[in-house]
């Protein structure tokens, strides 16, 4: 299996942190959306596409770059960090696979620790997260992720 992660990771590497630790002695490249450099995913067979939760949506940053880059007809997982909730977070972003005629594999999630707004009050909320628990069962995903398909 040929895996791409593009990932957008903001505030304190949540993100970052569960997509390094999936790809941790894999053959997985991590696509930082943030560079601006030419992509071109059609060569990979699972692309997943990950950030945090920011009004209980991913980045509105990747729904973009989906929308720029997701070829047609790729086998696709989320993987997110979310604080307080993660509502339907991959709601904006299904919508436009669906047009490209992709399929949702599954997805990964866990808490991720977050100072914005009212959160900086009590100094961050979800400290110590993602815990190395949480990371181990990110590595389990991706194990699941490289057997066979389906």
């Amino acid at each position: 299996m040929i895996i791409a992660v593009c990932y957008d990771s903001k505030h304190h590497d949540n993100t970052l942190q569960v997509v390094s630790a999936m790809a941790e002695g894999r053959d997985v490249t991590l696509i930082d959306i943030r560079k601006k450099m030419a992509v071109n995913l059609k060569w990979y067979d699972y692309i997943g596409l990950a950030s945090g939760v920011y009004g209980l949506e991913m980045a509105k940053e990747l729904v973009s770059f989906v929308k720029q880059y997701m070829p047609r007809g790729k086998e696709v997982f989320f993987i997110f960090t979310y604080s307080f909730a993660k509502g339907d977070a991959t709601k904006k972003i299904c919508e436009v696979l669906y047009e490209k005629d992709c399929h949702v594999y599954g997805e990964f999630s866990c808490h991720g620790f977050t100072t914005v707004g009212p959160f900086a009050l009590v100094k961050g909320i979800y400290k110590g997260h993602p815990t190395l628990e949480e990371l181990a069962k990110a590595r389990e995903f991706m194990d699941v992720l490289e057997g066979p398909p389906y």
